[in-house]
């Protein structure tokens, strides 16, 4: 396969387009962050990186907490908004019709209809350059009842998540594997002999 070289970028796609929420105390926002991920099991830890720019980052520094929304379909909408418009000058929960809720461990609002939120306590801020890395804990995980099937097992495929890839959003489709699958043995199929 041939390459064309490119100078090094931002191009590791896809990203989720999260929604994050944060508050000083009297007011909430909601904004979008696609510069996300895990960056440790135990203790569970997650990064947002932000400009020091946006209005959102003040407020997170000040708290040092945030919530990470997942997107879905229904929310890719108002995801978009809300990357592009800034809550120093409107509401965006009023003019994006979000419904917020209480988080259980920190005390900015999480987003009602997102199927998966991580509350998250801010433990780093690390300059990078064009933007800060809130390095946070993972203190709690508020995920939709509906996804939970009878054994506790999370079933996220049903959530309609999206993902971002260099402009675009896109609809998380078919599966196509599960962890571990390449190396699994493969169950024998019964020879039809009777004994």
């Amino acid at each position: 396969m041939a390459k064309i070289k490119w100078r090094g970028g931002a191009m590791l796609s896809p990203v989720p387009p999260t929604m994050v929420t944060c508050s000083d105390g009297e007011h909430d926002n909601v904004f979008t962050v696609a510069w996300t991920g895990i960056t440790n099991t135990i203790p569970p830890k997650t990064y947002i990186s932000v400009r020091p720019s946006r209005h959102s980052h003040g407020i997170i520094k000040k708290s040092g907490e945030f919530a990470i929304n997942l997107t879905t379909t229904a929310l890719v909408h108002a995801a978009d908004f809300c990357g592009v418009h800034t809550g120093a000058k409107i509401d965006k929960f009023e003019r994006c019709r979000l419904s917020r809720e209480a988080a259980s461990e920190i005390g900015c609002p999480i987003l009602a209809d997102s199927p998966l939120v991580l509350e998250c306590k801010v433990s780093d801020v690390i300059p990078l350059g064009s933007h800060d890395m809130f390095l946070a804990d993972i203190v709690a995980i508020d995920v939709d009842d509906a996804l939970v099937d009878g054994n506790g097992k999370l079933h996220l495929e049903r959530a309609g998540l999206v993902a971002y890839a260099h402009g675009d959003y896109f609809e998380l489709g078919k599966r196509i594997g599960t962890f571990g699958y390449s190396v699994a043995k493969k169950k024998k199929k019964p020879s039809g002999k009777k004994k």
